[in-house]
């Protein structure tokens, strides 16, 4: 594509639309499926037309088996957006995350390993902790920061099995579990565990999700490090990991305000 001064409006036009042109040709005519995905995203995120950025996601996932169009359909799906569902369809979205997974893309094993293991999910979904701690550790695997800092926090406070739950409810939208300052006096045999705590093995998701640059992570990280949760104590560590907590904290705020800017001031 030919250079355009991006400073002037008619150029600017003329970029985008045979930016579209070019995509729609790698997408129709030379078949490319990632050039098919890049054609959702510009109906997506600059022409805002959803209902045709549905259908192209959808035809890229279920003809051409690309994950990423997987995904984004099934997000469509569970939201009922584009018209890909009336009222949003979370059964539906869950096949195309798992057929995503299959594919390997990490967030759509992220997406689906949550949708089984969540208790706030909806109720078309059936709870299967099982299958979806081996998606979220699938997700992991592949670096993906969310899927490692949600393993840790189920490594931390284990996970019963739903007979030994009673009328317990989950506080943190995850899963239903065990609080960690209560594992002196739960009698519960181990079997009653789909998941059982396991602090060293927490540190180990909690580390890599920090290394992954999972803010909270590394919070929980520092509160590891400090009370001697998984791995020997140490409080130089443990001031470490709260600072770069910190850090993050703070570039999710200056991103957030820029965000915000921009939104006031479109160019």
């Amino acid at each position: 594509m030919s250079s355009f001064d991006l400073k002037d409006e008619s150029e600017v036009k003329e970029y985008i639309e045979k930016l579209g042109v070019e995509y729609r040709f790698g997408c129709y005519s030379e078949k490319k499926p990632e050039v098919c995905h890049l054609l959702g995203d510009y109906l997506e995120g600059i022409r805002k037309d959803f209902e045709k950025a549905a259908k192209v996601y959808r035809s890229n996932c279920d003809d051409y088996n690309y994950g990423k169009s997987c995904l984004k359909y099934g997000n469509y799906t569970f939201l009922g957006k584009g018209r890909a569902a009336e009222k949003g369809d979370p059964v539906k979205a869950y096949s195309y995350y798992e057929k995503g997974c299959k594919l390997n893309d990490p967030d759509a094993c992220l997406h689906s390993g949550l949708l089984l293991v969540s208790k706030l999910m909806p109720k078309e979904i059936t709870r299967d902790v099982s299958k979806g701690f081996e998606l979220l550790k699938k997700s992991c695997d592949m670096n993906n920061a969310g899927a490692c800092f949600y393993l840790s926090g189920m490594y931390i406070s284990g996970v019963l099995k739903e007979e030994y739950q009673g009328s317990k409810k989950g506080t943190h939208g995850a899963v239903e579990s065990v609080p960690s300052e209560a594992k002196s006096m739960d009698q519960r045999p181990p079997g009653a565990y789909v998941v059982e705590r396991n602090m060293e093995k927490a540190f180990e998701f909690a580390y890599k999700a920090c290394e992954l640059r999972n803010m909270y992570a590394c919070a929980n990280l520092s509160q590891m490090y400090a009370k001697g949760d998984g791995t020997p104590q140490d409080e130089k560590k443990a001031a470490k990991y709260k600072q770069l907590a910190l850090e993050m904290q703070d570039e999710v705020k200056k991103q957030q305000q820029l965000t915000f800017q921009q939104g006031l001031n479109p160019t």
